[in-house]
């Protein structure tokens, strides 16, 4: 069994997302009910689905000194770290602790993939790429966090994280890591994907995709929504910000049980949740709110209801928020986390978007729609392909476990 863990502060956090940019649009989102999900606007060729597309993107524009990491990847990394005023916060730790003691972890799972993919389309006559992407710092999994190590001036460890699925949710394990040995005073923790053909024709050939906006936990879904996001949060000592929201535990497992089908009786995402709770010192009946992975897909969603019915108590409310972002992918763990952060802030519930005909596998622990009451303790499921499984366990500053 994991050691309980000393808890850190979540001293800042934001999301950008189809829903919104920022904390306040996405909580308006939620609060209404509204999906940011449209039909595909964006691939090469045509493809019947929808996708979770965040405006502003293609206008966003790098400062003259970041130019030669221009792709769509990082300005949507870019667009993301001017929100809710955490260039400043992170601006301020730099100062406070010094570059080098401040990490820089990120998960993604492809990066700026897209500017490859268009290299690909635009070669020359000679085979060869066009001169302006003859960059080879955006053609690598490692351009996401380069990239944003050289915008936030950070020289501390830099990491990327690529666990499919759950990679910006373990982001947050390798900063408690990190923190607790010494190695930095804090980390800046996070996640970006962007659309691109890769993904969409991709998860399209695993015949993974729906033609319709998906519909997490209902009984006739038929497949996933992709999106797009950029979330970031800053971790530091609980002692630096007692005011704070805190991680309060983490769990991963690799159940490695297939390549993308999850294990029937969910044992790598039990496991997971099981060492997120006694890390945080929590019983299963102290959570008041999961945000679960929920994608929409058969299995994923099928095996995550029995999890929720088998392991909570009725009381515990439960939902997943894919219905208003689609499956950002490497970036769905930060954008979860910092819903459950909301839910934990704000007293909300968001409603299980898509659900109208709930699945009979699903318990009573599941909202259906928006709800308010008081939230203490929220969880976020990330369950990637591979097994590759993550639970994170957050709480109201002063709450004890």
């Amino acid at each position: 069994m994991p050691i309980p863990m000393t808890p850190l502060a979540v001293t800042a956090y934001t999301a950008t997302s189809a829903i919104g940019g920022g904390q306040a649009a996405q909580l308006d989102a939620l609060r209404r009910g509204r999906s940011g999900l449209r039909p595909n606007d964006i691939s090469s060729a045509p493809l019947t689905c929808w996708i979770g597309r965040v405006e502003g993107v293609e206008e966003a524009t790098l400062p003259a000194a970041l130019a030669s990491w221009e792709c769509r990847n990082n300005r949507l990394a870019w667009l993301g770290l001017n929100q809710d005023g955490f260039l400043e916060r992170v601006r301020s730790a730099r100062s406070r602790y010094g570059p080098t003691r401040v990490a820089l972890l990120l998960g993604t799972s492809t990066a700026s993939i897209g500017a490859t993919e268009e290299a690909y389309r635009r070669l020359d006559a000679d085979g060869g790429f066009a001169d302006d992407m003859l960059r080879p710092q955006i053609h690598a999994p490692h351009s996401l966090a380069a990239f944003v190590a050289a915008a936030l001036a950070l020289e501390g460890p830099c990491l990327t994280i690529s666990t499919a699925c759950s990679s910006s949710a373990k982001v947050f394990a390798n900063a408690e890591r990190m923190i607790r040995l010494g190695l930095v005073d804090a980390a800046v923790v996070g996640g970006v994907d962007t659309l691109c053909d890769s993904v969409l024709f991709g998860f399209n050939a695993l015949e993974l995709v729906s033609p319709s906006p998906c519909r997490p936990f209902d009984a006739a879904r038929d497949g996933i929504s992709i999106g797009e996001a950029a979330g970031f949060a800053l971790l530091e000592r609980a002692a630096m910000a007692p005011d704070a929201p805190q991680l309060l535990g983490y769990g991963e497992a690799s159940d490695a049980y297939h390549m993308s089908t999850p294990h029937p009786d969910g044992l790598g995402a039990e496991l997971a949740l099981n060492d997120a709770l006694a890390r945080a010192g929590l019983d299963a009946a102290q959570v008041d709110y999961i945000n679960l992975h929920g994608t929409a897909s058969q299995k994923n969603d099928e095996v995550e209801a029995a999890l929720v019915s088998r392991a909570f108590a009725p009381h515990t409310r439960a939902s997943s928020t894919k219905g208003f972002t689609g499956h950002t992918l490497g970036a769905a763990g930060i954008v979860e986390a910092t819903i459950a952060l909301l839910a934990i802030e704000h007293g909300l519930i968001p409603a299980n978007l898509g659900g109208d005909t709930p699945d009979p596998v699903c318990g009573t622990q599941f909202a259906w729609t928006g709800e308010q009451q008081r939230v203490d303790v929220a969880l976020s499921n990330s369950f990637g392909f591979g097994g590759n499984n993550a639970c994170l366990a957050f709480a109201r500053a002063g709450f004890a476990a």
